[in-house]
């Protein structure tokens, strides 16, 4: 779902992680206890899949014995070192757990770790690429499909109007459409007049540059060519020498960045589904956010989860059930509803539930109409991202941060990231 500003520890973090998983050999503990007795059900998520109290309620009150228990992590960042690590060492797993789409390959590189989910009830829910990306070599299905994250563009709509830019999503629709350049040029002409920053971070703008190519860091059989492909350097320059001018500067996830979501430090944001959750989440009292049905570029598709059944676990198959139920289109509708994760389900694109969604936090904007023709606009050919992309991504992540924060050049940034790049060998 959620991909973010990597964390300076992470890539150690990530390596320790996948050493401890090939060499820790541990045996897992299947099976399903608490038979013949209640049984607790522990879920790992992190942000906010829209999972409410009151959602997970339903279950338990249909499901009479049968108790829920959520955790969620602050970041993806977090789940994924507690996830790895846990793997790694058999034990301490949720029962069901929750994975980023962006974790996903280095994770199936242990999909004999995870329960097999295959189903003949579930065939055909997801989207194809959804499934096929998370079916392993023996054809075990390993994660089920919460939601994607089809991109268009929020902004404030009174800070358009102090800079005299439309405020209609219609018309800012118009005035955005065209290439990432078209973008750059519209947000310098609100910096002149405003003196105020356009978009939050080089990171997160560059985030939803890279996910519209279908292979930049690695090619299908896996060959980095992070390095070698024009592509990526390309990217990284041309977002931070728009940044100069135009970027708040602004880690995502930072305190900063959710403190000026509501102080109105920049009027543009990129804006896959679930991020409306993390807006008024957090913004809740400030009015003037919207969301305009356009993209730089075309299209494209940031983030998007699984649900994952560790085979660690006492209660895999009863785990396995509450996944399907949370991942059913009925259930996804409702996150949607809840946090503006927008389903992988194919049913719920012909439902009136998600069709017909209204956002009054964003002016009442038609976000299921907006986000249907968002997900209509991304490649049906998805990004491809192989077992070293978090790593590559991480250490741009951390280039971008660099440049931003005024610690390196550019060009020292870019070949600090080429050496990094090819240490992973």
């Amino acid at each position: 779902m959620r991909t973010t500003l990597r964390a300076r520890t992470a890539l150690g973090i990530a390596t320790i992680s996948s050493v401890a998983l090939i060499a820790s050999g541990c045996a897992t503990d299947g099976g399903n206890g608490g038979e013949g007795g209640d049984i607790t059900l522990t879920i790992a998520t992190f942000n906010d899949f829209g999972y409410t109290d009151e959602l997970l309620k339903e279950y338990e009150a249909a499901n009479p014995g049968i108790k829920i228990v959520h955790n969620r992590a602050a970041t993806s960042n977090d789940a994924r070192a507690n996830f790895f690590q846990k793997l790694g060492a058999g034990s301490g797993l949720a029962d069901v757990e929750a994975i980023e789409v962006d974790w996903l390959p280095e994770m199936m590189q242990y999909s004999d770790k995870l329960f097999d989910l295959s189903d003949p009830s579930v065939e055909g829910r997801w989207l194809d690429w959804k499934t096929a990306a998370a079916t392993d070599a023996d054809g075990r299905l390993v994660g089920y499909g919460t939601d994607i994250g089809p991109e268009a563009i929020c902004y404030r709509a009174d800070l358009f109007a102090e800079a005299g830019l439309p405020t209609d999503r219609a018309e800012v629709a118009a005035l955005l459409e065209g290439d990432w350049d078209r973008y750059f040029e519209v947000g310098q002409q609100y910096v002149d007049k405003t003196g105020k920053a356009w978009f939050d971070s080089a990171g997160a703008t560059y985030q939803g540059m890279s996910n519209q190519f279908t292979n930049f860091y690695e090619e299908n059989d896996g060959t980095v060519i992070a390095t070698e492909n024009p592509d990526v350097e390309e990217t990284f320059r041309s977002v931070l020498e728009a940044s100069a001018t135009l970027s708040a500067k602004l880690g995502q996830w930072s305190d900063d960045w959710f403190g000026a979501l509501s102080t109105g430090e920049y009027a543009t944001m990129l804006c896959p589904g679930w991020m409306l959750g993390v807006i008024s989440g957090n913004a809740a009292d400030t009015t003037g956010w919207d969301i305009a049905d356009v993209f730089p570029g075309g299209g494209g598709n940031w983030g998007g989860s699984y649900l994952t059944v560790p085979a660690q676990g006492k209660n895999t198959e009863e785990a396995k059930k509450f996944a399907a139920w949370l991942t059913a289109p009925e259930q996804q509708i409702k996150a949607f509803t809840n946090a503006g994760t927008f389903p992988s389900q194919v049913a719920a694109y012909d439902d009136a539930a998600l069709t017909g969604s209204i956002n009054e936090y964003f002016n009442s904007a038609p976000v299921g109409e907006i986000l249907a023709n968002r997900a209509s606009a991304v490649n049906p050919e998805p990004p491809f991202k192989g077992p070293k992309y978090f790593q590559i991504n991480d250490a741009a992540q951390q280039a971008l941060t660099r440049v931003e924060e005024g610690q390196q050049t550019i060009d020292q940034s870019w070949e600090q990231f080429v050496s990094e790049v090819e240490a992973l060998g």
